[in-house]
Order: C-alpha cells, then structure tokens, then sequence
C-alpha cells in the first residue's frame, strides 16, 4: 500500500522573521509557508434574526492543494469549529465543487491555488441592537504536494448588529463568487447498480442541463463524478460515461465499502471544458447528487459531528470530565483484580509511617501518570502517521493481549507463592528501593494496563475530544484520567485517620495473598477468550501451554533460588533461554494464526443482530426505518457487561421486534476502520457506543449512556 509521507512543521523550524511578520498580520487573518488564510464576511452590519456568510478563503502556493469532504485515498478535510456568543448559530461548510489529485496510485479530491469555504451564520431575533457579535473560527487543514503538513489558525471578525439595515462588507464580491462555485443541489433520480465487483452509477437527466440538452451537455464537457462518501468507489480507478436518451451511465469502480444495489447516489457531478490534452478544464457546471450528510473517510475524514451536548466541549470540562471518569474507572471491572494487589500493599504497609506510607502513595500515581503519558505519546505517534486510534487500542493486537494475559498469570503464581521476588505481597520487589517503591510503582503500571479494556461513565466525551486536539492537550487530558485513577489509594496512602484502621499483618495475610491470586487467573481466562476471537481457537490451547510453561519456568525459578555461585547463575541463565523461547514461539505462532481469517472463531453463529457496515446504515436510513446500533468489542469489558445486563435479554429481543428496530452490531475487537470513522463521528474515541435512530430519513441518532441497563433502553429505544 502506498503510504503518502506525513511530516509536521514545528514551531522551532519558523524563522523569526517569519514569526515576526505574522505577529503583525490582523485578526481575521494568517499564514503559513504553504497557505494564507482570512475569515471573511459578506455583511459588516446585520440585523436581529438575518442568516450571512462567512467564508474561509484559503490562498494555496503553487503544486500544492488542500481537500475537500470526501479527501480521496489519502488526506484529511477542513474543519472549522466554531466559538460564537449565545443563540449565533453556523451551518455546515459549503463545499464548492473539488478537482482531482493524482500523486502514483493515490487519488486525492481538493482545491488548488484558492478556495472558499462558505458557511451560513444565523443571528437570534432577540440579539440586542447596538451590540456586536465576536465570531471566532479555529480552522484546521492538511496541505500536500509530495509532503504533507497539518496546520490549523484561529481567525477573530466581528459583526455590529443594527436596527434595520444591514451593510454589505467589501468582501461580499468575493462571497458571491464563491456562491456560484457550490454544487446546485439537484433530485435527479440517481442510483448505483452492483453486480459483484461491477459498479454503475445511473442518472436520469432533465431534458435541458446547463443551458443545452442533456446529449449535447454531455458530448460538449469532460464528466467527472466524485462520491461524497469515502470507500463508495475506487478513487484512482478510470469512470466512463454513457448516455442513452436522458439515461447517463456511469460505469465504476467498486471502493473498499461499495454501495447497496439499489441504493441512493450521493456526490458531485462536474461538467469541465474540453481540452486538447485530454485533461480536465475548468468547471462549467457542477451538480450535487443526493445531497446530505456524508460519512466522513475512515481513520480520516472530517471534524467530528457531536451527536449530544457531550460534543460541545471545552478543554476545563475536558479535565473534568477525565478527572471523574478516573475515579470511577476504579469501580468498573477490569480494575477489580488489580484491587486484590492494591489491598495487599495496603496491609502490608500497615506498619510503615505516615511519611513512608505516603511515599507508597506517591510511588503508585507515578506509575499511573507514567503509563498514561506513554499511552498517550503512543496515540500521538500513530495520530501523526494518519491512522485512526482510540481509548483500548493496544488490545486489538493479539501480541499485546496475549503477553498482558501472561503477565497477569505470572502474577497471580506469585501471589499463590509459586515463586517470589523479594517480600510477601509485593511483586515488584525484585526491582524495589528500600522500602518497596518500585512495587507500587509497578502496581500502578498494571493498574492503568488492565484498566484501558474499560471505558467509564464521563471518559467518552474527554477523550473524545483529546484525540481531536493538540498533542499537549491529549497529554493533559491523559493525566486527568490518570490522576482520577490514582485518586483512591492516594487518598488513603495520605490519610492518618485510615492508617490506624489497617490491620496488623499476620500469618493469616499470607492466606488472603494466596486468595487474592484467584481474580488474576480470572483475568487471564477472560483474556484468552479475548485471544480465541482475534486469532482463533487454535490459540487457546497455544496460550494455555505458554502458560504451562511460565508455571514451570517460575517453579524452577524458585527451586533454585538458594543455590550458590555458578550452578545459580546457570540456573537462572536457562530459564531465561528458556522464557524467552516460550514467548517467541508464542507470539510467532499468534502471528501465523491471526494471519488466516478462517481460522478466527465466528461468534455470531446465531445472531439476532446485522453486522454494521456504514452501505447497510445508509439503505436503513434512506428507508426511513429505526436502527439500533452497539459498537463493542470481545476485550471490552464494560460493552461485555451492559450485554449481559441489557442487551441480551429476551426483553431485549421483544422490543425491537415490537418497534420494528433492526439491530446493527459493529465488532472492535480488531481494527475496523468503518467503526473507527463511526466512533469519529461522534466524538468517541473508543467502545462502547450505542445509538438508535428513531423511524425517518431525517431523524437524529441518540447517543445512549456507556453503562446501560434495561430501562435505560428500553426508553430510548420507545422514544420517537
């Protein structure tokens, strides 16, 4: 696959000069070395209840261009978002028609030399005469020729309201050009015909189009169509056109996720003068398909579109959010085993002083806020090489999953007394200062590890929201989260009071460490499962026998512990051969089962739900039928737990066949970029999601709270 090189400018590579020149440009305006843009009115003066334009004009050097709706194989879409006072309302972005980019085998749809994105602003009736209306836009953007750089700006203007009649602005010329470049929305009966790989779009022209009749339009202009969805067609791929009467076929190449048979055509069609070269001319006429929402390209695409006031989120209530989403994070499942070593550290700590106990404190959130700011320049690094990740990510690679499962289990033998590394309770002794920092350290590494499989109430939003911003602001999102996890034990490790009701260790400690090794063997159960759904069922018996050979590798381990000198460095050097041996051919092994999909267990042999695919969504919609929709995943315990409790219950399954609903079910568990560009959509940034679209073409879908039970769905799924 051809991967377009994606490089970002950094703030250390402007010259001051060029620092100093932008400094002194105005408000509504920037630049960079690649593009200058201005935020444009066609009105100075409005008055209450009048819609405007604004525009974003973006001026493009020579050879590069930026990207429309749907960027093609490659790219990202402008986005604006917007900061307005209170009842100012803004539309969509008007996308004017697009022009084709062709770098090898990548095809990209964008604009050149200049462009302006126009958008509709709504003042309120009731906005008080006399005042101003300060219009804020944070536009982002991705400019290429054979590099790519991400870029973004914040534009300020303002708009004086008036008592009864408006005033054009100097721009209103340029708005007006702009105007015309947008794509007359027509209702041309247009749909895709597929028969297997085979893909025709047909349209029924009106006896006259742009000016002449539809055999002479059509003979007199170079046609090209460009789909408003991505993966609707192959980009790259030739289109022929042919016309029999007012009949224009468009003959395709099916994309990566083709249309229904039958199904509506959405995009752009656009006539450009005839050239002797053969290429394209300028626009002469372009008309828009199906006009409606586009579904934005996977893992690329456009802003997201909030789907609930959750959308709408500043970078405060983001902290907030992740802060309180931390703190609960500690109550949902997947923390549960690792309660079990946290409760062994707590009475193992009982005799310490305060300060010391603190430390232990202190050591643990260190471990916590180190591993979410890894995890977080983790999502950096793949955010930058263009992929689309989210909350839970690492656990679709079964390599990760599996070697979390063994490292569980090697923890639940120490806890059963297997083997030890240093003191009782304490598995990170072996690496610990003096006091055994560096055991709570691990804790709170294993912490953050098992608790990425789980996603609380408030954490949806926040991260969200992270993964669209700034890479500082991902990070302090990150640490929020982080924090609020480590709250609890903080609190406690801090806390006299609690110290003086901690039991004194004993004998019988040793019991309940042995106890406590029982929900980390649970774990690695559940993980193997999790495994079997990636790679298939051949793994288990692949996993159980790795773990086989841990359990002797730790045995032995101990067995050998208290003999001396050489024999003991032998010893240990064997078993180390030896681990790493088990790991390698367990994770070469993996690798070769994951690599063969019909080996991968089918988990839905009796389904009472559709796998989601956005042609699928979009037939249910166009049909006017409700849809239900649970993104999930088999490493996700939540989504597994709001199954059990809600989603499959017989109740469950009489409701929607008494609402007439149809179920889609999108499956995480491995990377999915169709479910990823839905997660996107909506501001999630991992599962689980769940919407239901209530019956008609035009309804919104409602955004159901991440933990659910039968009457949490029951009313929404009853709600029109």
């Amino acid at each position: 696959m051809f991967l377009v090189k994606v490089r970002w400018l950094s703030a250390a590579a402007l010259t001051l000069a060029h620092l100093a020149a932008a400094a002194q440009l105005p408000l509504d305006q920037a630049r960079t070395e690649q593009v200058a843009v201005r935020l444009i009115s066609d009105h100075v003066k409005v008055v209450p209840g009048q819609t405007v334009y604004l525009g974003l004009e973006q001026k493009i050097i020579p050879h590069w261009h930026t990207y429309w709706k749907n960027p093609g194989d490659s790219g990202t879409s402008t986005s604006i978002a917007w900061t307005l006072p209170a009842g100012v309302t803004t539309g969509a972005i008007l996308w004017p028609a697009p022009s084709r980019f062709d770098i090898g085998p990548i095809t990209n749809y964008g604009y050149a030399d200049r462009v302006v994105l126009l958008t509709k602003l709504t003042v309120p009736g009731s906005q008080a005469i006399g005042s101003e209306i300060p219009v804020q836009a944070k536009a982002s953007w991705l400019v290429c020729a054979e590099s790519c750089f991400p870029q973004e700006a914040t534009l300020r203007t303002t708009l004086a309201v008036a008592a009864t009649a408006s005033v054009h602005s100097e721009h209103k010329p340029v708005i007006d050009a702009a105007l015309k470049q947008i794509p007359l929305a027509v209702d041309w009966q247009a749909v895709y015909l597929r028969q297997g790989d085979t893909l025709q779009a047909r349209l029924t022209l009106p006896a006259q189009v742009g000016g002449t009749g539809a055999a002479a339009f059509a003979r007199q202009h170079t046609l090209r169509f460009y789909p408003a969805q991505w993966g609707t067609v192959a980009h790259n791929a030739a289109q022929s056109f042919s016309l029999d009467g007012q009949q224009l076929t468009i003959a395709l190449a099916a994309g990566e996720t083709p249309p229904a048979h039958g199904s509506q055509v959405r995009g752009v069609l656009v006539a450009h003068e005839k050239t002797s070269s053969g290429g394209d001319g300028a626009i002469v006429h372009a008309v828009e398909l199906g006009a409606g929402a586009a579904a934005p390209r996977p893992g690329k695409g456009a802003a997201p579109v909030p789907a609930s006031s959750e959308g709408n989120i500043t970078l405060w209530r983001a902290l907030l959010l992740a802060f309180a989403g931390g703190v609960v994070l500690n109550l949902m499942p997947c923390v549960f085993p690792v309660l079990s070593i946290k409760a062994l550290g707590l009475l193992k700590h009982s005799d310490l002083s305060g300060a010391q106990k603190r430390m232990q404190g202190v050591a643990y959130t260190a471990g916590v806020l180190v591993s979410f700011s890894l995890l977080a320049l983790a999502l950096i690094v793949i955010k930058s090489l263009g992929a689309q990740v989210g909350w839970g990510f690492q656990f679709q690679s079964p390599y990760f999953v599996l070697g979390v499962a063994y490292l569980i289990f090697v923890v639940g033998l120490s806890l059963s007394g297997v083997f030890a590394l240093g003191g009782p309770a304490n598995l990170g002794a072996g690496l610990a200062s003096r006091n055994g920092y560096s055991g709570s350290f691990f804790t709170g590494v294993l912490a953050t590890i098992v608790a990425t499989p789980c996603t609380a109430p408030f954490m949806g939003a926040a991260l969200g929201f992270a993964l669209t911003q700034p890479s500082l602001v991902l990070w302090l999102v990150f640490i929020a989260l982080g924090l609020g996890l480590a709250l609890p034990y903080m609190l406690v490790s801090a806390w006299p009071a609690l110290h003086r009701v901690l039991p004194k260790s004993g004998l019988w400690m040793e019991r309940l460490k042995q106890a406590l090794a029982f929900p980390m063997y649970a774990a690695a159960v559940w993980l193997v499962w999790v495994l079997a759904q990636q790679a298939g069922v051949n793994a288990v018996p692949l996993a159980l026998g790795g773990m086989i050979m841990l359990a002797l590798i730790a045995w032995l381990f101990d067995s050998t512990r208290n003999t001396s000198g050489a024999r003991r460095l032998a010893a240990n050097g064997v078993l180390l051969v030896a681990t790493l041996a088990t790991l390698g051919v367990s994770f070469q092994a993996v690798r070769l089962l994951a690599g063969s999909p019909a080996q991968v267990a089918q988990a839905g042999a009796r389904q009472d739900w559709e796998a989601y695919s956005p042609p699928r969504l979009a037939e249910l919609r166009q049909q006017g039928r409700p849809v239900f929709i649970n993104l999930t995943a088999a490493w996700c315990i939540t989504c597994l737990v709001n199954e059990k409790v809600a989603l499959s219950k017989p109740a469950f399954k009489e409701l929607l066949q008494e609402e007439g609903i149809t179920y889609l079910k999108g499956d995480w568990t491995n990377q999915d970029a169709r479910i990823s560009a839905l997660l996107k959509q909506y501001g999630r940034s991992g599962v689980p999601l769940y919407l239901f679209y209530p019956s008609g073409t035009g309804s919104e879908a409602h955004v159901l709270p991440q933990i659910l039970t039968h009457d949490i769905v029951s009313l929404a799924l009853r709600s029109k």
